[in-house]
């Protein structure tokens, strides 16, 4: 269960809502999710702890299962951790990879099933998360990015379902939806995002938390029960 002061909640709420309804803010997707009123939020206590951890699981399947009944477009899930601590990009990376690993670890404990239609391996060009059994594409956000449309004061993660940029792809919507992203990301930061790629070229991951990694970097993550050495494991002990 979520313990956070209501007045705190509506506060940092608040406060994203007028982060994205910046006329600079670049993505249209999460201005589009805000006017459908199809922007959940949770707000939690720290980044750093596993506190919350089971509350904002059982948010992103009530996600889930929201979604399978109405499969629109333009829904998001945004986590504000209440403790503003000012982590550098690295040490931000390294949490926001810490409690995505923890809500992983729930869900395998829980029984739900990786999505097929994406790969689990971090490193896998069509990598996604998978929360019950659906594909997720997460967003940071910190009041230290050096990217300024990842500029926010608390430390946030964003959850988008991946099947919604399918959908989009289908009726021949995303390519123009990323353009205007990066143009308008462009105009604020002078620089095109070098982190960036479509989806299928190199692993998400890397764009996960906003820190332009390097070219060797390893993502910190494993799916439970997926490491090859497991898997070698069990066909030698079965």
């Amino acid at each position: 269960m979520l313990h956070t002061v209501p007045v705190i909640q509506n506060r940092l709420i608040t406060a994203f809502e007028e982060f994205v309804h910046d006329p600079l803010f670049p993505c249209v997707g999460a201005k589009a999710a805000m006017a459908k009123q199809q922007m959940t939020f949770v707000v939690a206590r720290d980044i750093t702890s596993a506190w919350d951890d089971l509350a904002i699981h059982e948010k992103i399947r009530e996600i889930v299962e929201r979604y399978r009944q109405n499969p629109a477009p333009f829904r998001s899930l945004a986590v504000i951790f209440e403790d503003d601590t000012a982590m550098d990009e690295l040490s931000f990376e390294q949490q926001l990879w810490k409690r995505l690993q923890s809500l992983s670890d729930k869900d395998v404990l829980l029984g739900q099933e990786c999505d097929s239609r994406v790969a689990h391996d971090p490193n896998h060009p069509e990598f996604s998360l998978s929360f019950g059994g659906e594909a997720f594409f997460v967003v940071g956000l910190h009041r230290r990015a050096s990217r300024p449309a990842r500029r926010f004061i608390w430390p946030t993660m964003i959850f988008n379902l991946h099947d919604q940029f399918e959908q989009l792809r289908e009726t021949n919507q995303y390519e123009k939806l990323r353009a205007s992203i990066l143009d308008r990301d462009v105009k604020i930061a002078g620089t095109i995002n070098p982190m960036l790629a479509k989806h299928g070229e190199v692993s998400a991951a890397r764009q996960y938390s906003g820190r332009a990694v390097e070219s060797g970097w390893k993502c910190p993550y494993q799916r439970a029960g997926t490491h090859p050495d497991l898997e070698l494991l069990d066909a030698i002990t079965d």
